[in-house]
């Protein structure tokens, strides 16, 4: 099957943004893996898109966010029964318990919501193949 994520880890945290009670988290850029059926080889692509959590608390103080724009080190994004460990998959729309767990900077981006969904902006730019270890 072919599929489409974020790499969490390298993807740099550009905002984060309260209005209400929606909390969105920009990327800019976010760094993508494409994988297709039937390939070893993967891709690596950018795009900037927005993270939008609906129904939301920042559980993060405004004071202990960290410093940015950063470069994100990892966390964990969930909806539902998952959890996406350093990853967000592509596309992404649930209603139902959401939250988030993001390291960047000198800090954490905590978030926990009624629903989430991932708006990404334009088309993906490509940037490399990402091809397995030689087994030799």
């Amino acid at each position: 099957m072919d599929s489409t994520s974020i790499e969490l880890p390298g993807s740099n945290i550009a905002s984060v943004v309260v209005e209400g009670d929606e909390v969105r988290i920009r990327f800019e850029p976010a760094y993508l893996v494409k994988s297709m059926t039937g390939s070893v080889e993967r891709t690596r692509w950018w795009q900037n898109g927005t993270l939008v959590f609906n129904a939301a608390e920042l559980d993060t103080a405004a004071a202990d966010l960290p410093a940015l724009p950063a470069t994100c080190a990892g966390g964990d994004v969930g909806e539902n029964v998952y959890t996406y460990r350093d990853m967000i998959p592509v596309p992404l729309r649930s209603q139902g318990r959401a939250h988030c767990t993001l390291r960047a900077g000198d800090g954490e981006i905590r978030v926990t919501a009624g629903g989430v969904h991932l708006d990404m902006d334009d088309v993906p730019r490509y940037i490399e193949h990402l091809r397995p270890a030689s087994t030799r």
